[in-house]
């Protein structure tokens, strides 16, 4: 970077709008200079559903940052979740050209272009191109141009989303007179300010609980393997309670923040909470065991079905370096008992690096402070986004977004 840039970081949340606004120096290295916040509304699942609505909270949360940052976002990089997103594997294989079998730079744009153009049905569009290693007659290799062989081949795991729900996101921001530079999944946001690079070389996943959704990353070998979306979060777990123990939403809210657990001890399993607190005409005196209980059911359903997604194509007990946990609703106390008895390996929380400023280190920002990354860096590395795949999104992504008619 030639001179400083002013760079935000969006994401629109089930429960909240988070905006990040950096400052980025010729060296490379990052200033967060404002935040902004607002409480979600039109958006439900990661997924907007009342279009005026959410605009107003996304453009009141930016409003916020910049004058907190007394600068204009030049940048935009936003998240992108809701069980609209899908993701398949496509590999390809071609023929070493050369006469001496030394591959070429040619043979490499052959088979990453062939890997990459499976067509999509027309309200698909891809988000991301995730690339795996290349094998070089069936050896793994990192960079083939210049190695001896025959038959080169490369996979990617290729990211998809609607078209309409992917403009709704796009549209917001250009309401408000900003361009989207690129769109980054939640998950591979959250997977880089958690994860270090010798545990995604040991293979771990890295689940981001938000309110409405779950956002999970598997890496192995240093490449992501997989990654998906469960319509699961912590908005179910009020639902639960609110079921479970026949109260209204706001009261189940208001227990499950007060008490923030998912696992208990024996020496709490007696203990009792007031539902309100006044002690008034319609309090309650509530058991923990029985809140935690509900809890811990919603939270053993979710890992299980995350389980059962990433076996298919990952053993999750092969994964080395365990299970990290961010987001939002990671918070609840004893929730890594609960994925470690589902899961069967080590979990922990996620943890951000040192620099992380105090009033935005929480797991809540993991996916913001991941858009920063994908923002600075311009390009992902090989294990996230190949080079060629980014630059074809810079030219193409957004413009495919506005110009897609209903």
């Amino acid at each position: 970077m030639n001179s400083s840039k002013i760079i935000g970081a969006i994401e629109i949340g089930t429960s909240k709008v988070v905006v990040l606004v950096g400052e980025s120096a010729a060296h490379g290295k990052l200033r967060i200079i404002g935040k902004g916040e607002c409480a979600s509304a039109g958006v439900a699942k990661g997924e907007i559903t009342d279009f005026k609505l959410a605009s107003e909270c996304v453009h009141r949360a930016i409003v916020e940052a910049e004058q907190m940052a007394n600068a204009k976002i030049e940048h935009v990089f936003i998240a992108q979740t809701g069980k609209h997103l899908e993701s398949f594997y496509n590999q390809s294989t071609v023929t070493v050209m050369s006469s001496d079998n030394i591959v070429r730079r040619t043979d490499v744009e052959r088979a990453e272009k062939d890997a990459k153009s499976k067509e999509l049905p027309q309200n698909r569009l891809y988000i991301h191109h995730i690339r795996n290693p290349f094998l070089l007659d069936d050896r793994v290799v990192l960079g083939p141009v210049g190695m001896g062989g025959k038959k080169l081949q490369v996979g990617y795991w290729c990211v998809t989303g609607d078209k309409n729900k992917i403009r709704d996101h796009v549209g917001i921001i250009g309401g408000f007179g900003m361009r989207v530079d690129d769109m980054i999944i939640s998950s591979l946001a959250s997977g880089v300010m958690v994860a270090s690079a010798d545990e995604k070389k040991s293979g771990v996943i890295v689940l981001d609980i938000g309110s409405g959704t779950t956002d999970y990353a598997v890496y192995r070998d240093g490449f992501v393997v997989y990654c998906g979306v469960v319509p699961v979060g912590g908005d179910h777990l009020t639902n639960d309670l609110s079921l479970g123990l026949r109260i209204n939403r706001k009261n189940a809210e208001s227990l499950k923040v007060e008490l923030d657990k998912a696992f208990i001890d024996k020496s709490e399993a007696e203990n009792r909470i007031w539902m309100i607190g006044d002690k008034g005409i319609g309090e309650r005196n509530i058991p923990v065991q029985s809140i935690v209980k509900i809890i811990n059911a919603r939270m053993e359903e979710l890992f299980n079905i995350v389980l059962k997604q990433v076996n298919v194509h990952v053993p999750v007990r092969e994964l080395s370096a365990g299970a990290i946990l961010t987001g939002g609703s990671s918070r609840l106390y004893g929730i890594e008992q609960s994925a470690a008895d589902v899961f069967g390996i080590e979990v922990r929380r996620g943890q951000h690096p040192e620099w992380i400023s105090k009033d935005i280190e929480g797991p809540e920002y993991s996916t913001a402070l991941g858009l920063f990354h994908y923002a600075l860096t311009a390009q992902e590395s090989n294990s996230e986004r190949d080079d060629g795949a980014q630059k074809q999104k810079s030219a193409g992504f957004i413009k495919k977004i506005l110009n897609f008619k209903l």
